[in-house]
């Protein structure tokens, strides 16, 4: 796996502790907890991105892919935090929200899991 330079870790872990704060506001229901959440994702996200693996390892490739598909449910959650908390895409909020209200939770969750997985994964793989 290609290293990130020293400012682009710092991103990363920034980028992460500002998903986390923006999660954990958008559950004590604060409005603007999904341009906090939003930008700890773009930070985390694109951080991740840039970290590439072109070595002969399928597994590694493998591993590779599935972070990237849990970076684009990372992404997904923000878009669903907007779209609980108001009038998303000019649909009535009667009929819209309550069909996405916190449905965020879920993608989160799952991207988190995915995360845990695939970063475990490519550690072990690493190692050998």
């Amino acid at each position: 796996m290609k290293q990130l330079t020293k400012w682009q870790s710092i991103v990363y872990a920034l980028g992460g502790m500002i998903m986390v704060i923006g999660a954990g506001l958008c559950v004590l229901l604060v409005s603007w907890a999904p341009y906090i959440y939003s930008i700890g994702a773009l930070a985390f996200t694109s951080m991740q991105m840039l970290q590439r693996y072109d070595g002969p390892s399928v597994t590694l490739r493998r591993l590779r892919r599935i972070l990237l598909l849990s970076d684009f449910l990372l992404l997904l959650t923000a878009v669903l935090m907007f779209a609980s908390k108001s009038n998303f895409f000019g649909v009535s909020q009667i009929v819209y929200v309550q069909y996405i209200y916190n449905k965020w939770i879920a993608t989160l969750m799952l991207a988190a899991i995915i995360q845990l997985y695939a970063i475990h994964r490519i550690d072990h793989e690493l190692k050998r």
